[in-house]
């Protein structure tokens, strides 16, 4: 029980210190600060990605995302695009099987029977129809990640709320107290 004690206390005075070691900065009354805050900003941000996959991102110059965006919409656009070519291949041997028209020494679907051919189209038109989902669910994702990215770019820090440790000395059993302080200006 000391030794925890001893470490909120160690961490309580490190805080305190490092709160000192910060420039204070004092304005006139006469000085005010200004702060644009653009309420349309989100609501274009998401537009543009919506308009075009990225945009939003490179509008919040958040240009780091825009490859993983198009990586990950590339990623599901490519594997939609393969299991309609292989539902397409699977459908279009099992109507050949249907119409007798098939060759029974094809080196990839000779062996397969009627019930395997179904079973490999519903795998690749679930599988198609997933991709699918995914490949909406991550545009949907790029628009939501610029509209936020860009009401946080709004989010205002300052001064006027604080959260400090703070370390009180009890007057009637010398024991030390300890806290946090919140502190909202006005």
């Amino acid at each position: 029980m000391k030794l925890l004690q001893y470490i909120v206390v160690f961490i309580c005075l490190f805080l305190s210190f490092q709160g000192k070691a910060q420039q204070d900065i004092s304005l006139k009354p006469s000085d005010t600060i200004k702060v644009i805050i653009n309420p349309n900003a989100p609501a274009k941000a998401a537009f543009y990605s919506a308009l075009l996959p990225g945009l939003g991102q490179a509008y919040n110059k958040k240009y780091w995302k825009i490859p993983i965006v198009y990586a990950s919409l590339g990623a599901g656009l490519y594997y939609y695009t393969w299991n309609q070519k292989k539902y397409h291949e699977f459908r279009d041997e099992y109507k050949k099987r249907l119409d007798g028209t098939y060759d029974p020494n094809d080196p990839i679907y000779g062996d397969l029977d009627k019930d395997r051919l179904i079973r490999a189209q519903k795998f690749h038109q679930r599988n198609r129809d997933l991709s699918a989902l995914i490949t909406a669910g991550i545009y949907i994702f790029n628009i939501i990640d610029a509209n936020v990215d860009a009401h946080l770019m709004q989010f205002n820090v300052n001064d006027n709320l604080s959260v400090k440790p703070d370390l009180n000395q009890n007057e009637i059993d010398y024991k030390y107290n300890y806290g946090l302080t919140l502190t909202y200006n006005f």
